[in-house]
């Protein structure tokens, strides 16, 4: 059985950008689909602790998706719901390597 085959979710990664500017002159903050209808796999996990910067959170899912171009500043969304990556890590073995998120959902 190989990686892809077990990818039976898909998923789209959003990113920040700075949009036009508002009446005050700040920038509108906007996201984007960087990556759309990528393969993946969402899995609940059992209240995993991530350090993010000098913050302990808790990290309520798992995503696998192949080698792309995704990182902690990014969101992604699975069957419309928008989750916050907490994570990334690359994985690898001697066949495929990918990359395993640990995300929340963004409240």
């Amino acid at each position: 059985m190989s990686f892809d085959s077990l990818l039976i979710d898909t998923c789209t990664i959003r990113r920040y950008t700075e949009g036009a500017a508002d009446a005050y002159g700040k920038p509108a903050q906007t996201w984007y689909d960087h990556i759309t209808d990528e393969p993946c796999r969402l899995a609940a996990i059992a209240n995993r602790e991530v350090v993010v910067g000098a913050e302990v959170v808790i990290a309520d899912y798992d995503l696998f998706i192949g080698d792309v171009d995704v990182t902690e500043q990014d969101r992604i969304v699975v069957e419309e719901v928008t989750y916050a990556i907490l994570s990334v890590m690359l994985r690898k073995s001697f066949t495929s390597h990918h990359k395993e998120l640990l995300m929340r959902i963004v409240r």
